[in-house]
């Protein structure tokens, strides 16, 4: 049962790398946190420094069962849900698992926060959403067409948050993470995402593998200016701020030749023989977007976001924590 004199916020996914971190903020800030996680992406290490915490509760449940999502809002004032099946090439590779999870799951949800009266509902929106979009960089109010299975479901999220905000009074915001990194992202697994894997390679002294030249550039955004975003969607009394989207990113964009550089140089510190590390070059994947940069004047603006961390500024804390918890 949730104390009436703490406000308690339903983190969906909260055993997974943003996940968790949102979990370890808002316990530090005193909060109640429910998790809901069937672990298939996420991991029970990423809960184990605050499972005897009194203010933490787990839920091992899935999104797409609606009864699992009934349970998990009861006495909730605020969900930051996560939870989704992430990864271009996995949604190209399975689609029809990647719409049960994105698209009914979210819908689950959203109908059990609805139902339950929580005050919001803040969720992972995706830059993929821009598409085919070319103009950089990328405003809220002009996306192009999906390019991927993945893009598609995370832009159904939106129109769906937009639906329930406007028939049920839901009070929704969507924020569009652009590649988010930091500890406690998992560097294994067919999907993993660049930054842990090219670490992980590098700390063994393997060359990474770049998908084409290296000249694709992405808007990296540390996990620290993601939390921020959360809070501010989460807590704001603007009513002119809510039921919208928002840009999570830094607003600055690197070349993946840049973060091979950056990772070797920060990494060398640790272990000089990195640097000579060679880099390979691969074919472009399928489905993925040559450039990526966002505006984040709205979320500037409405929510007073001023994100902290840089790439730079974030691998240098980032890649402390890797070299102490990733290598082998």
């Amino acid at each position: 049962m949730i104390e009436n004199n703490k406000k308690a916020i339903l983190i969906t996914g909260g055993a997974g790398f943003i996940g968790s971190n949102l979990c370890e903020y808002f316990l530090s800030k005193n909060y109640k946190v429910v998790c809901l996680d069937n672990f298939a992406t996420g991991h029970r290490h990423n809960l184990k420094d605050f499972m005897n915490n009194e203010n933490f509760s787990l839920i091992e449940g899935d999104i797409r069962n609606a009864e699992a999502c009934k349970q998990a809002v009861q006495g909730i004032d605020y969900v930051l849900h996560q939870a989704a099946l992430g990864s271009v090439p996995r949604s190209i590779n399975d689609p029809v698992t990647t719409n049960d999870v994105n698209v009914s799951g979210f819908l689950n949800m959203l109908v059990a926060a609805r139902d339950a009266n929580v005050k919001r509902f803040v969720y992972a929106a995706s830059s993929s959403t821009y598409g085919d979009s070319v103009g950089l960089p990328k405003v809220e109010d002009v996306i192009g067409k999906p390019l991927s299975p993945y893009a598609i479901t995370k832009y159904v999220n939106e129109l769906y948050a937009e639906i329930f905000s406007r028939t049920y009074g839901l009070e929704t915001i969507g924020l569009r993470y652009f590649n988010v990194f930091g500890r406690k992202q998992d560097p294994n697994g067919a999907y993993a995402a660049v930054i842990p894997k090219f670490v992980m390679q590098l700390m063994q002294q393997e060359s990474p593998r770049i998908n084409g030249d290296g000249n694709y550039s992405r808007d990296f955004t540390y996990i620290d200016n993601v939390i921020q975003m959360n809070e501010l969607a989460m807590t704001t009394e603007n009513p002119e701020a809510v039921n919208t989207v928002y840009n999570t990113a830094y607003g600055d964009r690197n070349t993946l030749n840049d973060l091979i550089g950056y990772l070797k140089t920060f990494l060398a510190e640790y272990d000089p023989k990195i640097a000579e590390v060679a880099i390979e070059y691969g074919p472009n994947r399928a489905g993925d977007i040559p450039h990526s940069l966002a505006s984040i004047d709205k979320a500037k603006t409405m929510l007073g976001y001023n994100p902290k961390y840089s790439l730079q500024e974030g691998l240098k804390e980032a890649v402390g924590w890797y070299w102490e918890n990733l290598r082998r």
